[in-house]
């Protein structure tokens, strides 16, 4: 059974989905204990301004003796000033423990999703596009930073600060303030439904941000491809219509927001200065102060202020939901290749790993009606070298791809040193295998680090004989810098053949009992595949050796030689026992060196 993409599966419709924070946020609970202290202070310092306004009008400017009047106004203003200093200082220190906070759970999250997708089979990236996970790292981390960083901060301070201002003004004025309480609950249902609605825009507008990338890392990864069909404008106009589609999905959302921001604050200042107007009544009738109606006015906009940034926070907590819920859907993928409970520990082999496929079919998950393998055992001795040939599709790579556990057969057994290999720690087991596939990966950096990349331990003088083996050296020495010279993103400033003897010195640097070539020379010019089939010949002794090939002269030297065809295996032996026999390898090797 396939897994789904993290666009495909089902979507929650809560903003809950910000729970899925919480593992994130926990190891950080002193710290974030320090910024509740801090914004409480700020909001009790807010809370404290309209009190002493109030004293300041009451007291400072009510006396009638002059000399009186100075010294009140005096402490109250210092009071007031008093009063700034908490909030200025609680303010400050919450807002660095808070973006310290955000800062950090950011890095967190995204050392985590980073981390999973490495862990995933290839069945994932059969289904989701890097442009999606890439833009999961950067675009939706950003949103989640923002709430966490800052908005969830300025939330709970004015959740505070409104509550207290409520309280404060149900208290000094219950019966106006209870009339208004009861009519701002009929700003909340609304509220409610906008909410929604800019959340599944939100969500909607993060999804084509991620087409967009993905059509953007597809492209840039194929550009001589592009540029030799002259297809600039035809992917810049595909990427155009991705864009669009993604700027009119956010069109819509910010109008919802805007729609949202517009009624919380008319509907909220309406109430508001509804009860402000029964405050001047009340003043009027002589049933208040006049510095009671000052902190009353204080304390309403305090109120109001609150609720009009809440209103924004909220627009920004939905769009956060919907980054969170997308990282956490990536999170909750489990590759379905996965180390076992209990591994077993089996001896590294001196002469080379024994491998053994035991009446194996597997299909691959994206063509469940197609077997990939049918039903194939084969035995390789420890020391042999084995070539797999045959015809395109005959699943000669599929068997690689099982002896790494890529992927799990759907019956039989696979063992390596007679252990089966779903018994063996996942990184146990691929540390035994070496690889040289047919298109050699070659990372942005050195040509020295991308051979040590084969063991990361490896002094230099370890690096240059691996170089030497594979015959890379000369060229290297020749390249500007050396061996410390950049080879660009996927090693553009070099040939096929160069990245190939990279990769080769690679593997051989990581000495592995299981060697696997996957046409290891079919990028090499004669010369140098003569040089480079030397260097193999060397590597492949004492250790156990696959070789896939298409061109049956660089095989005809292997200890045996297995035939696949559709999935199966039809003949195997050396290459003049194949071509005595007269069948699928005679053909091939009829048609390849009559040419």
């Amino acid at each position: 059974m396939s897994t789904p993409s993290p666009a495909d599966r089902p979507r929650a419709t809560t903003p809950t989905s910000l729970s899925g924070l919480l593992p994130f946020l926990r190891p950080y609970r002193w710290q974030i204990a320090g910024a509740l202290l801090f914004l409480t202070l700020a909001a009790v310092a807010t809370l404290l301004f309209p009190l002493a306004l109030r004293q300041l009008i009451d007291g400072g400017l009510v006396s009638a003796d002059r000399g009186d009047q100075t010294m009140a106004l005096r402490g109250h203003f210092l009071q007031l000033f008093g009063v700034a200093v908490l909030l200025g200082l609680s303010s400050a220190v919450r807002f660095y423990f808070v973006s310290w906070i955000g800062e950090r759970v950011t890095a967190d999250l995204r050392n985590a999703v980073y981390s999973h997708v490495l862990r995933q089979s290839p069945q994932f990236f059969e289904t989701t596009q890097t442009g999606e996970v890439l833009s999961r790292l950067t675009t939706d981390t950003t949103l989640v930073q923002t709430v966490v960083g800052s908005s969830m901060s300025m939330g709970l301070r004015n959740a505070v600060t409104g509550i207290g201002a409520l309280g404060m003004l149900i208290w000094t004025n219950p019966y106006v303030m209870t009339q208004v309480l009861l009519i701002l609950l009929l700003v909340v249902a609304p509220s409610m439904w906008f909410g929604r609605r800019v959340r599944k825009l939100s969500r909607a507008s993060q999804d084509r941000v991620a087409d967009s990338s993905a059509i953007a890392a597809e492209v840039l990864n194929a550009i001589p491809v592009v540029q030799s069909y002259a297809a600039e404008d035809r992917e810049a106009q595909r990427f155009s219509a991705s864009t669009d589609s993604a700027f009119l999905t956010a069109v819509r959302r910010s109008k919802a927001r805007a729609a949202l921001i517009a009624f919380i604050i008319i509907s909220t200042a309406a109430l508001l200065l509804w009860g402000l107007y029964q405050g001047t009544q009340a003043v009027i009738a002589g049933q208040i102060s006049a510095g009671h109606l000052g902190q009353t006015v204080v304390y309403i906009i305090i109120l109001a202020g609150a609720v009009a940034v809440l209103g924004e926070v909220y627009g920004d907590l939905l769009r956060a939901a919907g980054a969170s819920e997308r990282l956490m859907e990536l999170l909750a993928l489990r590759s379905p290749v996965q180390s076992p409970a209990q591994p077993v520990s089996v001896p590294w082999p001196q002469g080379g790993s024994a491998v053994r496929f035991d009446s194996i079919t597997f299909h691959y998950p994206s063509r469940p009606d197609q077997a990939a393998l049918s039903d194939l055992t084969l035995d390789v001795a420890p020391g042999q070298t084995v070539a797999l040939v045959g015809p395109s599709g005959a699943g000669k790579t599929t068997v690689f791809g099982l002896l790494l556990r890529w992927y799990d057969p759907a019956s039989g057994t696979i063992t390596l040193d007679g252990a089966p290999i779903h018994h063996l720690d996942l990184q146990a087991l691929r540390e035994r295998i070496g690889i040289v596939p047919q298109d050699p990966v070659i990372f942005s950096s050195s040509a020295m680090e991308n051979i040590r990349y084969g063991k990361p331990g490896a002094s230099d003088e370890e690096v240059l004989a691996a170089a030497k083996a594979a015959f890379a050296d000369e060229f290297i020495a020749r390249l500007p810098e050396g061996y410390y010279t950049f080879l660009g993103e996927r090693g553009v400033r070099l040939s096929g053949g160069q990245r190939q003897r990279i990769a080769i010195a690679r593997a051989m640097l990581k000495n592995p009992p299981l060697l696997l070539l996957d046409e290891a020379t079919s990028a090499l010019d004669a010369q140098s595949e003569r040089m480079v089939q030397a260097a193999l010949e060397s590597a492949m002794k004492d250790r156990t050796t696959l070789v896939i090939a298409h061109r049956l002269a660089t095989v005809q030297q292997a200890d045996r030689i297995l035939v696949l065809d559709h999935g199966r295996l039809v003949e195997q032996g050396t290459h003049a026992e194949l071509v005595a026999l007269g069948g699928v390898y005679a053909r091939l090797a009829a048609l390849q060196f009559s040419s």
